[in-house]
Formats: structure tokens, C-alpha cells, sequence
């Protein structure tokens, strides 16, 4: 095992955990429209912490995602019930891992790299997600943007992340599915990967391009070396 000289810090909504996974716990409720509805929620969960960011109105990703999820609800005309709001904000805490995760981060441990989960989630939420999706054990901490009281992008979340992890920007890559925060952490000085596991997908024509680009969380080893 060779000497450990970076830190990976790894996006987890959207990169580790799949939120269109959603979709099947949505269809007794949306029918034929529970992909979409997944889609829309996702995207909404997003623009809600964006906002709350920018206007420094802040609750946590949490009840962005509850607030998310009602918004949903109204767009396709289908009453959401306390009770139904409960059960799928509960089944949101155990969205499934990508297949490429697990064996993505046992490989790049046994290659010496030390991997950080990163995170606009709250950290309790963030651990119970990941260890139920198998993955928690990879990780040597859990660093949510809760502690900052905003949400990525804000360079004030990059700036954490490189204070609890101690490490210089040339040694702390943020490993990001979402060209938002790729982006972010491009601005901030650190480095990135995006992984881009949908071909189709097209990157913000910034001036904050990636470092590398991985069609999988499985190539990016290969692709760090």
C-alpha cells in the first residue's frame, strides 16, 4: 500500500447516493409520473439550499428537502398527507448507493488515499444515509456544511472542509456528480473531479473546468494516477 498523499472529499447526494432512486417509493402516489416527480424533486431540493444561501435565511437540507417535496405535490396536483410527507422523507434516508461506490472507495483506500464524505446534508443524516447504503465505513469523517450554516457553493463551505481536514488546496480534491459543486470548489482553490456518469450530461461553460473528468466512480482511481 503506498503512502497516503491526498485527500478525497466526496459529494454525497447525487454522487455516492442516487435521489431518482426515489422514484419506485413515489409511484404509488404519482403513478406514471414518479420519475419525473423524482427529477423535479431533486432539482427543487437543490434551487431551495441555493436560496437559502444567498438570502442567509438558513434551514438545514433537510427541510429544504421536505419543502422540496411539497412543491412536488402541487406541480402534479397530488395531496401529500402529513403521513405521507413522513413516510417518504424517511425512505429519502436510505437512497440507494450507485453501484460503482462501494468498490470505487475500496479500491482508492487500498491505494492510500484518505476519503472524507462532504456534504450540504446534516451529519447525523449523512451517516445514517451512508451506513445504511453500505459506504460509511470507507470514510475517516463526515463533514457537513450544517456546521457553516449555508450551503455549497459558498466558499465559506470549501473553507471548512480544508480546515477539518488540514490539507493544502494542491492536496484536497473535491469528487463531485454535480457541475455546481465542482464548480464551487474549482473558485474556492481546490482541485476536482467531476464524475460524469451520464455521457449526455454537459458541463457549465465556466471559467472553473474540472481537473479530470471520470466516466465512473470506478475510473477515477485510474484517472487520479
Amino acid at each position: 500500500m503506498r503512502k497516503a498523499n491526498l485527500t478525497l472529499a466526496f459529494d454525497v447526494y447525487g454522487t455516492l447516493v442516487d435521489p431518482n432512486g426515489m422514484g419506485a417509493h413515489l409511484e404509488p402516489l404519482f403513478g406514471s409520473h414518479a420519475k419525473k416527480a423524482a427529477e423535479i424533486w431533486r432539482v427543487k431540493q437543490i434551487e431551495y439550499s441555493f436560496r437559502r444561501a444567498l438570502m442567509e435565511r438558513y434551514v438545514d437540507f433537510d427541510s429544504c428537502t421536505a419543502q422540496a417535496l411539497v412543491y412536488v405535490g402541487e406541480v402534479f396536483g397530488v395531496a401529500l398527507s402529513p403521513a405521507d410527507q413522513r413516510a417518504l422523507l424517511a425512505q429519502y434516508r436510505s437512497l440507494p448507493a450507485f453501484s460503482d461506490a462501494a468498490p470505487a472507495l475500496q479500491d482508492l483506500t487500498a491505494r492510500g488515499q484518505q476519503l472524507v464524505a462532504f456534504s450540504n446534508g446534516p451529519e447525523k443524516a449523512v451517516r445514517l444515509l451512508l451506513d445504511h447504503a453500505g459506504l460509511l465505513g470507507h470514510f475517516q469523517a463526515v463533514i457537513s456544511a450544517d456546521d457553516v450554516q449555508s450551503f455549497k457553493p459558498d466558499p465559506a463551505v470549501y473553507a471548512y472542509l480544508a480546515e477539518r481536514t488540514g490539507q493544502p488546496s494542491s492536496a484536497l480534491w473535491m469528487i463531485s456528480s454535480n457541475p455546481f459543486d465542482v464548480i464551487g470548489a474549482k473558485s474556492y482553490g481546490l482541485r476536482s473531479a467531476w464524475v460524469r456518469r451520464d455521457k449526455n450530461r454537459i458541463f457549465d461553460p465556466w471559467e472553473f473546468p474540472p481537473d479530470l473528468v471520470a466516466g465512473s466512480l470506478l475510473d477515477l482511481a485510474a484517472a487520479l494516477d
